[in-house]
């Protein structure tokens, strides 16, 4: 992998830990959903994810990360079309697809 590649993963995985973190005292949907400043720090790392992996399919067209495609929308989403994010997909994203993106980047 190149040193950009590298960069653009280990970009990727720092925003997956600070997630972890900032939502590692959030018990339930209910709490995140009232919680505006964890939502906003969630989502801007979320975003720094889908433009890593967009920047990492440019330089490593070989390297395919599973639903790439979907993450790098989701990212184009949260910042083009701030307002129609809904908070209860965002909660899938963080308990159900983060965990698996992050085992996945840990070994490119």
């Amino acid at each position: 992998m190149t040193e950009k590649g590298k960069k653009y993963v280990s970009d990727a995985l720092r925003a997956t830990d600070l997630i972890e973190d900032f939502i590692a005292d959030t018990p339930d949907f209910d709490f995140y959903q009232e919680d505006l400043k964890t939502q906003s720090a969630v989502e801007r790392q979320l975003a720094i994810i889908g433009e890593a992996l967009n920047k990492l399919k440019q330089v490593q067209p070989d390297i395919a990360v599973q639903n790439g495609k979907q993450i790098i929308a989701f990212r184009n989403r949260l910042i083009h079309a701030y307002d129609s994010i809904d908070n209860a997909i965002v909660w899938v994203i963080l308990k159900k697809h983060l965990p698996e993106l992050k085992r996945e980047i840990a070994f490119l």
